[in-house]
């Protein structure tokens, strides 16, 4: 009698650990501690999961993959380049494990939170006041500065509310931005466009979040007034990269609101990861041929919409500028693949080389900045 009731217990024990729906919670220790909140539901017998970071703000970060193994749990967030891995705890209170977002792990530990100890998830951000569509902005406010770092490419360009900075631009870079073209459609330009590099702060004269194209004119009337530059139109044929649709794209939807996407960089295992989010196809190959590859890249696959997705992949001599991100690999480290085959694998995008007659800038005039 004593057997059995032991045996029944392990059972139920067991049972109840392989259940991993419900809300979990822990504490990320990165550059800061980071509370999250885990949220695990099953559909139509699947797993699914939404993490919330509500020291960092309100969004549901939706999981593109949840799996249960026996008391093996792991979850991945492609959005964010994040995944988890961790065991269940035989009482199935916790589970215990690692979170990756990056080449170094970090400890995470999540407990299934209940009714007394739950942390509340803060109510989601008002959606932002958008810049009337018809807007024909300016910059009201702008200081261009000198950045003397050494850095040998732009560092940043962001706008958050009214604030507009870039760190470590040069006049190459920002009308590579605004104009939508690649360095090389440049041309008759002096050596210190690429060479020289400032940082700007400035205020739009319009309330409201801009657009990607009223974001642009922007730079493009403060090329105007301060580097005094003017230019026309031409035609050149020239190498270029086109990118089109392989087999099977794989371009996520995206899962935020807003008018202007995100791109950014960050270290991965073997390379480094470019993200995308809320971006169009055109956002991500104007990001290529601006900071990345050494020729324009033309969008030839049709596809409309935004989207969040990533890419990982191991830059080669050509790439940035001669410029990689990424140092000299450990040993033992697995190389991750080239762009090209990184793009046909990962996001279903073929990128081949071709010469073709593409527009170019032919520069004027052009001056230093004005004082402030």
């Amino acid at each position: 009698m004593f057997i059995v009731f032991v045996f029944a217990t392990l059972i139920g024990t067991r049972l109840f650990a392989q259940d991993v729906t419900g809300t979990w919670q822990g504490t990320l220790k990165a550059d800061k501690d980071l509370r999250q909140i885990l949220v695990v539901t099953k559909d139509d017998g699947k797993l699914k999961a939404s993490m919330y970071s509500i020291d960092q703000g309100a969004m549901a970060l939706k999981a593109s993959s949840v799996t249960q193994d026996g008391t093996t749990f792991k979850f991945a967030i492609d959005f964010i380049g994040g995944s988890f891995e961790g065991k269940l705890s035989e009482d199935g209170t916790t589970i215990t494990g690692s979170w990756s977002q990056g080449p170094k792990p970090l400890p995470f530990v999540l407990a299934r939170a209940t009714k007394d100890t739950a942390w509340e998830i803060p109510a989601p951000p008002p959606p932002p006041k958008l810049m009337a569509a018809d807007a024909d902005p300016s910059f009201e406010v702008a200081t261009i500065k000198p950045n003397d770092t050494g850095a040998t490419s732009m560092q940043q360009l962001t706008i958050n509310g009214r604030d507009f900075k870039t760190r470590a631009s040069s006049l190459q870079d920002l009308i590579a931005f605004s104009y939508e073209v690649q360095a090389k459609q440049i041309v008759g330009a002096p050596d210190w466009i690429s060479k020289d590099r400032f940082d700007i702060d400035a205020v739009p004269d319009v309330e409201g979040a801009p657009n990607p194209q009223q974001v642009r004119l922007m730079i493009r009337k403060l090329l105007t007034e301060r580097f005094k530059l003017t230019f026309h139109r031409d035609k050149k044929e020239l190498s270029a990269f086109v990118l089109t649709v392989g087999k099977a794209e794989k371009l996520t939807p995206t899962q935020m609101n807003g008018p202007l996407p995100g791109i950014g960089m960050r270290p991965a295992t073997g390379g480094l990861t470019l993200m995308i989010r809320n971006g169009t196809v055109g956002d991500f190959t104007g990001f290529l041929q601006t900071l990345v590859l050494d020729r324009p890249v033309v969008d030839n696959t049709g596809l409309k919409g935004r989207f969040d997705f990533s890419v990982t992949f191991l830059p080669d001599d050509t790439q940035f500028n001669g410029h990689s991100p990424v140092g000299k690999l450990a040993d033992g480290v697995e190389p991750a693949a080239g762009l090209t085959e990184a793009l046909q694998q990962q996001l279903g995008l073929k990128m081949s080389a071709e010469k073709t007659p593409v527009e170019v800038l032919a520069i004027d005039h052009v001056e230093k900045p004005s004082a402030n």
